[in-house]
């Protein structure tokens, strides 16, 4: 990083492709070179006048100290969208469960609770 630079370096970035939308996950570091993790969806929203495409972004900064909390509180609502869907009460999406899990599931029930110190950012 620069000496004096308001900007964060990215250390990491992956691209998760899921249907019309884009995930992007982003390990970057802050002035103190302590690290975090920004998640960004990105959809296009349509084209301008001069033909460009626009994309809409919504972006959220995950700190190291929240992952335990914030996986665990994803993995939950993603369990009970499940069991709703399997209930027949609900509309299933078009992707199925193996599609989704490849995603999210199989790297979060496969690893024990750890604290966020003895995260490892080439993990994620």
């Amino acid at each position: 990083m620069a000496e004096g630079g308001n900007y964060r370096d990215d250390v990491f970035s992956r691209e998760v492709r899921a249907g019309k939308r884009k995930y992007f996950f982003d390990v970057k570091t802050t002035k103190g070179n302590d690290l975090f993790m920004t998640i960004t969806e990105s959809k296009r929203a349509g084209f301008s006048d001069s033909g460009q495409a626009n994309y809409e972004k919504h972006k959220i900064f995950l700190y190291k100290e929240d992952f335990d909390k914030f996986i665990e509180g994803l993995q939950d609502t993603i369990d009970h969208i499940r069991s709703l869907q399997e209930s027949g009460n609900y509309k299933s999406t078009e992707y199925s469960s193996e599609n989704t899990s490849e995603y999210i599931s199989t790297d979060i029930e496969e690893k024990p609770a750890t604290s966020s110190d003895e995260i490892s950012f080439e993990d994620l």
